[in-house]
């Protein structure tokens, strides 16, 4: 049976990801950076569908404790047949008032987490001439938004780092796409006021905010044998945003 890590799954879209991949057929290797105890909750719904799981701990900006995640989930599952790389972090303020601490924190963890986590498993993959790479970008990283000039920087980096990556590999075997979210039902969403939540939805062409299932899905085709011939691409997942 293949095999799948997704960072970053307590929650949200990374637990919606693991969910989506075990019903699918997938075992799934579960990250996470503090909530322990969400990711076990992940793991159990993994396991509900008949699928095996195994939680390991990976901050995004400590390269050691994720390369040594990726190699006690491999030890464990087996060789990842797919990585998705999920886990990130906002710091909202302008720009011309932003501290260099909150422009680095999203940095460190969405961009530099992003190349680490996929540092430390895409040479099994090249090496095994197969594999399927999908990391989680936003709308943010393509069409900027004021007040994220930091988390627009780190998620446009992304996309950079995803193109690059699929030409290195690609004459490998190994695939590498990213999905751009819109504005998803999650934590980050849910503290924003109705008002705000209203005019979101109303510059959405499908008139709702998006669900964590909706972005799961075209992540499970990515990682499946069904996009073998898709890589380097940018999956814009918004429901018709309109910025």
């Amino acid at each position: 049976m293949p095999t799948a890590i997704v960072t970053g799954a307590s929650r949200g879209i990374g637990a919606a990801c693991a969910v989506a991949l075990a019903e699918a057929g997938w075992d799934v290797g579960l990250t996470y950076a503090a909530d322990r105890a969400s990711c076990e909750d992940t793991a159990a719904r993994v396991a509900k569908a008949g699928r095996r799981a195994a939680v390991r701990r990976a901050e995004a900006r400590e390269p050691a404790t994720v390369a040594a995640a990726m190699g006690e989930l491999e030890e464990e599952l087996g060789l990842p047949d797919a990585l998705v790389v999920n886990a990130g972090t906002t710091r909202d303020g302008l720009a011309l008032r932003m501290s260099a601490e909150d422009w680095r924190a999203p940095i460190a963890v969405n961009l530099d987490g992003t190349f680490a986590t996929i540092r430390a498993v895409a040479p099994g993959m090249a090496q095994r001439g197969r594999g399927s790479i999908v990391a989680l970008t936003s709308v943010v990283g393509v069409h900027g938004n004021a007040g994220q000039v930091n988390y627009a920087a780190s998620k446009a980096g992304i996309i950079g780092l995803v193109r690059s990556l699929a030409d290195e590999l690609g004459p490998s075997g190994v695939r590498v796409n990213a999905v751009a979210p819109g504005f998803i039902r999650t934590r980050l969403t849910d503290v924003l006021p109705e008002p705000q939540q209203r005019e979101l939805r109303d510059r959405t062409a499908l008139g709702r905010l998006g669900e964590p299932e909706d972005i799961a899905g075209p992540v499970a085709f990515l990682c499946s044998e069904r996009s073998a011939f898709v890589t380097g691409t940018v999956v814009m997942v918004d429901g018709g945003l309109n910025l």
